[in-house]
């Protein structure tokens, strides 16, 4: 059963065709960093105007590079939220508009959730109960999935996701954009001396990274980071043990049999190495193309929502603040 998967839920349009959740046959992105990066972020207006011009073509070198035909296909899945109201419009579109034309059925896919599914590409013997991290630019999220589609969030970010942090933090310390990518590429000709708060909010699994980013602020304004490397591993190290620290915590108490990591963030090989070295559940983390937004994601996470029968009509609507449970 092959799946037609459609992202556009920020700035990258991608599109990807993925046979029974697992196996992708083609996986396209069109990237727009270096067109924000001139601004130091998002601006969703560009983004939005970049997916137009993107996504027919993004989909048709899906389709040529998987070798299939519309009639091969089994169903359009697409991302309806959370993302910029704008992109997810274009998208969405035009799923609706292929489903309608080629009579195939429609599949709105919350994003977090596909996020999650990005671990089924490859490998789809995972067994429940599974603990998962999912920390992305908006989002920082502990989720105890119980089976397909059955989800408990146990802990999200208060403030500043975990991606978002780090964005900032590389734009404290004159890094650029993307934020986490600039940060951890600074961060290896360091080391982390410099102190910084951890906030561990006793009693709650939720995370907060607004704090160590305003720490991190004050010693550049008082003049007392003399080196960026050493700030960058520093400000790396305060994000990433807390955010392993809650997971391993999470996983515990809930007899998990196995730790999922996905999300943009889990292309930090810190993060990476350091879930794996202190979880005591086997981990399992994408490769860094399936960590960042992609549509093979979306398409692997239609098929479990077609196989149980949750399909969508053509008043198939975006929802920018869409939540995962």
């Amino acid at each position: 059963m092959k799946i037609l998967g459609i992202e556009t839920s920020c700035d990258e349009t991608a599109a990807a065709v993925v046979e029974d959740g697992t196996g992708i046959f083609s996986n396209q992105i069109a990237s727009q960093v270096e067109i924000h990066a001139r601004y130091g972020g998002i601006v969703p207006e560009v983004a939005s105007r970049q997916h137009l011009l993107s996504i027919i073509p993004v989909i048709e070198r899906a389709m040529t590079e998987a070798g299939v035909s519309w009639e091969d296909l089994s169903g359009i899945a697409v991302t309806v939220g959370p993302g910029l109201a704008g992109s997810l419009l274009v998208g969405v579109n035009v799923a609706k508009a292929i489903a309608l034309s080629r009579g195939l059925p429609l599949i709105g896919v919350n994003h977090l959730e596909a996020h999650i599914y990005a671990n089924w590409l490859g490998d789809g013997s995972i067994d429940f109960p599974v603990v998962c991290l999912i920390v992305s630019g908006g989002h920082s999220d502990l989720v105890l999935m119980k089976g397909h589609g059955d989800y408990v969030v146990l802990g999200r970010t208060r403030d500043d996701a975990a991606g978002e942090a780090f964005d900032k933090a590389a734009r404290i310390l004159g890094l650029g954009y993307p934020g986490g990518p600039a940060i951890e590429e600074a961060s290896r000709q360091g080391t982390a001396s410099i102190q910084l708060p951890r906030a561990w909010l006793k009693g709650s699994h939720d995370f907060s990274f607004s704090g160590v980013k305003t720490a991190l602020l004050r010693l550049v304004e008082a003049g007392k980071v003399s080196s960026v490397a050493d700030a960058a591993a520093s400000f790396q190290a305060a994000v990433v043990e807390v955010l392993v620290t809650k997971t391993v915590v999470v996983a515990r108490e809930r007899r998990a049999k196995k730790v999922l990591l996905s999300g943009g963030v889990a292309s930090n090989s810190v993060l990476r190495e350091q879930l794996v070295k202190h979880s005591p559940f086997p981990v399992l983390v994408p490769p860094p193309i399936l960590c960042t937004d992609n549509a093979a994601m979306i398409a692997a996470c239609g098929y479990y929502r077609l196989q149980a029968g949750r399909t969508d009509g053509l008043d198939l609507d975006v929802v920018p603040s869409l939540k995962l449970a």
